[in-house]
């Protein structure tokens, strides 16, 4: 199973993700793919298998993916201050593989029905997503 582990900023939500999915499937590729050197390298630091840092490399990898996991507004054009763009919002909505989202309300968009809660709870229950999704 090809996971793909996508954030930018100072790749935080990506870190957490991929320490997770490292100790809880240990068989699953992990590639991390940061929008900037600083989210990649916190990725890889995590355990992430293989790592790519920009536009193309989200493009490419997303296209080759079985599931792609990140904080929500890797699906919003010009997220996170703007390193989120328009190609890698549509690779992302536009690949066949599974998604599993981290909300966060920094994007300014809010999911009716999703309860307030602490980071490492999303991170918690995304994990247990991709293990479920894997395990099917």
């Amino acid at each position: 199973m090809k996971i793909i582990v996508i954030d930018g900023q100072g790749g935080g939500i990506g870190r957490s993700i991929v320490e997770r999915l490292k100790a809880e499937l240990p068989g699953a590729e992990l590639i991390a793919v940061g929008t900037n050197a600083l989210a990649t390298s916190a990725m890889l630091r995590a355990g992430a298998d293989a790592g790519a840092t920009g536009e193309n490399a989200a493009v490419y990898n997303c296209a080759h993916a079985d599931i792609i996991a990140g904080p929500m507004g890797i699906i919003l054009a010009n997220a996170m201050l703007g390193e989120i763009s328009p190609a890698i919002a549509q690779a992302v909505s536009g690949s066949k593989a599974e998604k599993v989202l981290v909300p966060v309300s920094a994007c300014h968009v809010y999911v009716a029905g999703v309860e307030e809660k602490p980071m490492s709870k999303y991170i918690e229950i995304a994990v247990a997503s991709i293990r479920k999704i894997c395990e099917a």
